[in-house]
């Protein structure tokens, strides 16, 4: 029973994050795909250089809201598959449900199964779903990320930034903020990797823009490629 809980919670997380709210909100005000235009990444920074505030704003709730709505979801579904007190009778308990609800919906966000597995980078997604699963790490590493940003005036270097610290913030906090048992701390830590490592791998083209010197800074036109 398990089992089926975790594999439910990957589908029903992919089938979430493979909701796009870029392409959707571009295709409905604008009448394009976002993919076609700009940096072609379906995500927030993209839709707000390209289509400013409005599109993005929309972009943004919708993101974070099926981050949000897919941790949830998942975690309900184990509630309802192995009874209310799972987290006492099983290896997995609601937050680890949760770093695996968030990571296929990033995985969703990334392949999306509704646009031919060609989507946006996950940051925003794994923002909210960091933020129900453990807001004392999101406390942590928005701060972080915005400081990276305001200092070296490039997203994607705060992006990868927040990636890398993320797993390492969330051991910390675990185990000597929250007390956390060391196996239950290096769970939670393992399972955070995955993400870490996948939104760094999708900022690659970014990695290669900056050593090129051609990555946008933030609030600069796109540089011609």
């Amino acid at each position: 029973m398990q089992i089926l809980a975790i594999l439910l919670t990957a589908v029903i997380s992919y089938l979430l994050g493979s909701v796009n709210s870029s392409i959707i909100v571009v295709k409905l005000l604008r009448h394009e795909d976002i993919r076609e235009h700009g940096s072609k990444n379906a995500g927030l920074t993209n839709t707000l250089r390209c289509y400013g505030k409005l599109p993005a704003l929309l972009t943004l709730i919708g993101d974070l809201g099926k981050g949000v709505v897919a941790v949830l979801l998942s975690q309900l579904v184990c509630r309802l598959l192995l009874g209310d007190d799972f987290s006492d009778r099983y290896f997995i308990d609601s937050q680890a449900i949760g770093y695996i609800a968030g990571f296929f919906a990033i995985i969703g966000h990334i392949f999306p199964l509704y646009y031919h597995f060609k989507g946006g980078k996950g940051v925003l997604v794994a923002s909210s779903v960091l933020l129900v699963i453990d807001p004392v790490t999101f406390v942590i590493v928005i701060p972080f990320f915005l400081i990276v940003v305001l200092i070296t005036r490039y997203v994607s270097v705060g992006s990868i930034s927040a990636a890398v610290a993320y797993p390492i913030l969330t051991f910390c906090v675990n185990y000597f903020i929250r007390s956390a048992p060391l196996n239950e701390a290096l769970l939670y830590t393992a399972l955070t990797v995955g993400t870490g490592i996948l939104l760094i791998y999708m900022h690659r083209t970014n990695i290669q823009r900056l050593k090129a010197g051609t990555e946008n800074r933030f609030g600069q036109k796109k540089k011609q490629e």
